[in-house]
């Protein structure tokens, strides 16, 4: 007979997960034999560039790759990440003691609470937002505290509605610009209150920077790095994920206040073994792409973004164009809720979508749509969705 398994406390308290739950249905949905068109997850449609994967085919081949990495990451890549944000950015960083590898910024994510957060302490998350900013805070037992973010504030938190007392908790503040899933984008002034807010509070500023160069128009989302102390308060996570079709690769990092890139660096000394070598010797490859490369891909998105947009707005879905992102957050129409519209267009038109209360209660009565599929199959998924609604 088996022992009694059960699930610790903080596991059973966890949120479902909101594309653990995407998946389910949209398997159950395929082995019906549905067509589906999923513009749920945001995993790019376009292969890596091909320069990259060819450098991926040296770099495994070295036997100096085959052994354990360095727990921080390699030297040459934490370098070439800090000469990357002084080309895009214009910041300065220190290779040494102010950028980490990571193995996707998600788990330099849900690894810094467990860095910082003791027992009760709070953590600052937006929301909608990411889930894992709250699910890290509750495996560290820490306290998450929502900051809607509303349309009326341009998607970025009212720091004014949060309470004294609860700042006074607070030991990291999570925030994401360019924005998943509202897509917003923020200003210099925005970042400058949350780091007014930091010092006066000693709060730990993470910021989310995933999104950075997904953008359209030609305009270029700005880095929370480039603000003036931004680097006494805080540190910024990137992801080689969007921007080079690089999802399943897990490569990213984390660069800012010296304090806290080491913070997070002990916890991965403890819990991880570092990101294997070839791929960050790949990594060093992608960040040096052609901008051309990365502009044709932004254009493509940016022909995605306008059908979509113009389709939807056409039939009467209320959505906000983004900026950058290859998301879209939109409306849901009049007599659904955000999980009955969703299941309405997975059961009626085969079309996958993310309910926006899966990002958290203030997602309440939004949908988030991705980019993630070809223009051809966005006309189809509009065209159903005009017949369903």
């Amino acid at each position: 007979m088996a022992i009694n398994i059960e699930l610790s406390k903080r596991v059973k308290d966890l949120p479902p997960y909101i594309f653990a739950r995407i998946d389910k249905i949209k398997k159950n949905a395929r082995d019906k034999g549905a067509d589906i068109i999923d513009i749920g997850i945001g995993d790019p449609d376009m292969p890596t560039p091909k320069h990259i994967v060819e450098a991926m085919k040296v770099a495994v081949e070295n036997p100096e790759h085959h052994r354990y990495p360095s727990y921080e990451g390699m030297w040459s890549y934490r370098v070439e990440v800090a000469n990357w944000y002084k080309r895009r950015f214009n910041v300065t960083l220190d290779p040494a003691t102010e950028v980490l590898s990571l193995i996707g910024s998600k788990e330099g994510i849900g690894h810094l609470p467990l860095a910082f957060v003791d027992d009760g302490d709070v953590v600052l998350c937006p929301s909608p937002g990411y889930p894992v900013y709250e699910i890290g805070t509750i495996f560290a037992s820490g306290i998450p505290y929502l900051m809607p973010l509303k349309d009326e504030n341009s998607f970025f938190p009212d720091f004014a509605a949060i309470p004294a007392a609860v700042l006074k908790r607070a030991k990291i503040m999570f925030l994401n610009y360019p924005n998943n899933p509202t897509s917003a984008t923020c200003t210099e002034e925005d970042f400058k209150r949350a780091i007014e807010l930091a010092f006066k509070y000693n709060i730990i500023i993470c910021h989310d920077a995933a999104y950075t160069e997904m953008y359209y128009d030609g305009k270029r989302p700005i880095s929370f790095m480039e603000m003036d102390g931004a680097k006494e308060v805080g540190l910024e996570v990137h992801s080689l994920s969007k921007t080079y079709n690089m999802t399943g690769w897990r490569i990213g990092f984390a660069v800012g206040n010296k304090d806290a890139v080491g913070g997070l660096g002990k916890v991965k000394t403890n819990l991880d073994s570092g990101v294997f070598q070839a791929i960050q010797e790949t990594a060093i490859t992608a960040l040096n792409t052609d901008e051309a490369i990365l502009e044709a891909n932004r254009k493509i998105y940016q022909v995605r973004r306008d059908a979509l947009y113009d389709g939807l707005s056409k039939i009467g879905i209320e959505v906000n164009k983004p900026k950058a992102t290859f998301y879209m957050w939109a409306k849901v129409p009049a007599g659904f809720t955000s999980e009955s519209f969703a299941m309405h267009l997975i059961e009626k038109a085969a079309i996958i979508v993310t309910p926006g209360n899966g990002f958290g209660v203030p997602g309440e009565g939004y949908i988030r749509f991705a980019l993630t599929v070809g223009i051809e199959r966005l006309q189809e998924a509009i065209e159903r969705i005009k017949k369903v609604i």
